[in-house]
């Protein structure tokens, strides 16, 4: 029988879930009704007065071409650091898992880089590919590569790919480990008695089990590559080059920080959490479907 807690009132609810509604009033629907609302104005040069313009900030981002191509890279760039994080997690995983001797030490280096921030990572792998005094890129030279990220767009989006995905790998490790411990090992000792080989068994009984964990990193990566990575870019590229690592979150500041366009840049802001919460809806409502619970 289902066990259920049940309030005679309504004060101590109301009392418990308080301090998560201001959390989120202040924190998310305050600014996001701000980002709305401003989206709607153009101020003047010196911000001393604004102009209503409606839909018009809109209308001019989704003509401009440069703003159009920042979908594709964002789009590029997220599917990458989802797959680059994610993958050799679950591989790292999986070898903590069927590893015995020094199986602690083992996880806990594993553990180390998410304790690292995003613009940090950011400036560790720069001094590592600095054309001119990088470890990586000295090597490569010997090697007879020429290194430049600076001026090369695919490199470029390689370092800040491998520079996000590098601490969000512990991130995901720490859960595909939790997960594989929760398996039964009596399914996994029947399958071996049955015949069924290491990978045979990993990828029909171990990977379906682990689906809710997957689709729930899957949705939790594809947020933090649209909005937690801006420290990366910023410290390695700063969206160059030529704009081949200008992604939505990046170009929000450039246009309102740096080009002060606040209304445009309120207006991307707009459009990017409509992106994302679209993405979210879209996961849950078709993706989930091959989650196995």
């Amino acid at each position: 029988m289902e066990k259920r807690v049940t309030f005679n009132g309504w004060l101590l609810p109301f009392c418990l879930i308080f301090p998560q509604i201001l959390i989120s009033a202040v924190f998310f629907f305050y600014p996001a009704g701000q980002a709305v609302w401003q989206s709607l104005f153009i101020p003047d040069p010196f911000g001393l007065s604004t102009q209503f313009v409606g839909l018009e900030n809109f209308e001019y981002l989704l003509s401009d071409k440069f703003y159009r191509a920042s979908f594709a890279t964002t789009a590029l760039f997220s599917t990458l650091v989802t797959v680059v994080s994610m993958v050799p997690a679950l591989f790292l995983a999986v070898l903590a898992d069927r590893l015995i001797k020094g199986a602690s030490t083992y996880r806990t280096l594993l553990i180390w880089p998410y304790a690292v921030a995003p613009a940090i990572a950011g400036v560790l792998w720069l001094f590592m590919f600095n054309t001119r005094v990088g470890v990586v890129s000295w090597y490569l030279g010997q090697l007879g590569y020429d290194w430049n990220h600076v001026l090369n767009e695919t490199e470029a989006m390689g370092l800040v790919v491998v520079s996000s995905a590098w601490g969000r790998i512990s991130y995901n490790f720490l859960f595909f480990f939790a997960a594989l411990q929760a398996v039964p090992r009596s399914v996994i000792e029947a399958a071996a008695i049955d015949g069924a080989r290491f990978w045979r068994r990993f990828f029909t009984i171990v990977l379906p089990l682990l689906s809710p964990t997957t689709f729930f990193l899957l949705v939790v990566n594809i947020v933090y590559a649209f909005f937690e990575t801006f420290g990366v870019i910023h410290t390695i590229t700063a969206g160059g080059p030529q704009q081949a690592t200008t992604i939505l979150v990046y170009k929000v500041f450039k246009d309102g920080f740096v080009g002060q366009d606040l209304g445009s840049s309120a207006a991307q802001s707009v459009i990017l959490l409509v992106v994302v919460g679209t993405l979210t809806v879209l996961q849950f409502k078709f993706v989930e479907k091959k989650v196995h619970y």
